[in-house]
């Protein structure tokens, strides 16, 4: 099983105000382990970024400045979460971006329905309690601290490993499988030899010796 874990950073939280997507960073699960393909941008917004969001991610106006739009980069993000389940904390607020950054590009947008939100599945698992990435991190005592901002590639890698934990798979399950054996589990029938050694008749002699001689009788 394929799946992507995904998440942006922002130049503020409202579509609606205008607000664009600065960065974009995916890591690829196969059966819930990491692999190691990865995709992740900075994007130029083309407006500024807001003083809150700064306070958030630590991306500036003259950071992005010379960072290629989002519509240089939309064809290899769409090449790489292509027939993939997206795993995203907030689904609602990263996929309402990426769907505005799509139609300004001329771009089919992602259907809501091949989107698994960790922000749900922690909701339903622990009502009433915090559910933010750190909170969740705290929980499942998952080392945190290189997220000293809000950055794409390190809450993605944070993320896919509160994802395990979610869905009680604390350990990802291993395909050791190999072609070879699954062709030995489908054939109709598994050859195998027994060898059957026989001890000689000076190793019968010594046996008998050994248990006279070492063992007691009510053994």
């Amino acid at each position: 099983m394929i799946e992507v874990v995904l998440d942006t950073e922002t130049t503020g939280l409202s579509v609606a105000k205008g607000h664009r997507i600065i960065e974009i960073g995916c890591i690829e699960l196969k059966n819930q382990i990491p692999t190691s393909k990865t995709f992740h941008s900075y994007l130029n917004p083309q407006r500024k970024v807001s003083e809150d969001a700064i306070k958030v991610h630590g991306y500036t106006d003259e950071f992005l400045a010379d960072k290629k739009l989002f519509k240089d980069v939309a064809d290899d993000f769409l090449n790489f979460i292509e027939n993939k389940k997206l795993i995203i904390h907030n689904a609602e607020f990263d996929i309402s971006h990426i769907n505005n950054e799509l139609k300004l590009a001329g771009k089919k947008i992602l259907d809501r329905k091949n989107v698994i939100d960790t922000l749900d599945l922690a909701r339903d698992k622990y009502p009433g309690s915090q559910i933010s990435l750190d909170a969740l991190c705290k929980r499942f005592s998952i080392d945190n601290s290189r997220r000293k901002f809000h950055t794409a590639l390190i809450d993605c890698e944070l993320l896919s490993k509160v994802y395990i934990n979610l869905i009680d798979q604390k350990e990802p399950k291993l395909d050791f499988v190999t072609e070879e054996i699954k062709n030995l589990q489908t054939s109709k029938k598994i050859d195998y030899c027994k060898k059957i050694i026989e001890p000689t008749s000076e190793e019968y002699e010594s046996h008998k010796i050994f248990i006279k001689k070492s063992l007691k009788r009510n053994v």
